[in-house]
């Protein structure tokens, strides 16, 4: 029972809607109160990553946030990537490796993957890490996880460098 209510609204995987909250409760517990279940409850520190959600385009801890601090912000979940019957590319090759085990983390890690590969535009080793290093896995040990992004981005630098390559040759 919702004891000092007030609204929030914003923009949730691509759908404006408004809510009631506390203003002490989290953006986590908002979500999967509201039936967005994908975001996971982990540590409850911001540690784990298994909460994470983009928030205008940054992968963010919903555990850390209050749900007020969405106001007027664009939050996207995992429920807004790919489905069962249509994967996204990142989802389809951790499926493809074997790379799901559990199954906690994933959702953390494809959202933080998915703000690396919308917002870089290379994908060396750093960058990967700077973006991934907040996701832990305690199944996986991270080599197949790691590989299926990493196949995923030399796919997009090999499509970026065709589409530079035939923009230069007139012939192409």
């Amino acid at each position: 029972m919702i004891k000092n209510p007030q609204t929030v609204s914003f923009t949730i995987n691509g759908e404006s809607k408004t809510f009631i909250t506390e203003p002490d409760e989290k953006l986590l517990a908002l979500l999967r109160r509201e039936g967005y279940k994908g975001a996971k409850y982990g540590c409850g520190q911001g540690t784990c990553g298994a909460c994470t959600v983009l928030m205008d385009g940054r992968a963010v801890y919903s555990c850390l946030l209050y749900a007020m601090q969405a106001e007027g912000r664009e939050i996207r979940t995992i429920e807004s990537i790919g489905s069962h019957d249509a994967p996204s590319e990142f989802q389809q090759e951790l499926i493809d490796g074997g790379a799901v085990q559990c199954g906690y983390c994933i959702p953390g890690m494809i959202m933080s993957a998915t703000a690396l590969m919308e917002t870089e535009t290379s994908f060396d080793d750093e960058i990967v890490r700077e973006y991934m290093d907040g996701n832990l896995c305690r199944c996986t040990g991270y080599e197949k996880i790691w590989a299926a992004l990493r196949r995923v981005l030399d796919r997009k630098e090999e499509g970026r460098e065709q589409s530079s390559e035939s923009r230069s040759d007139p012939k192409a």
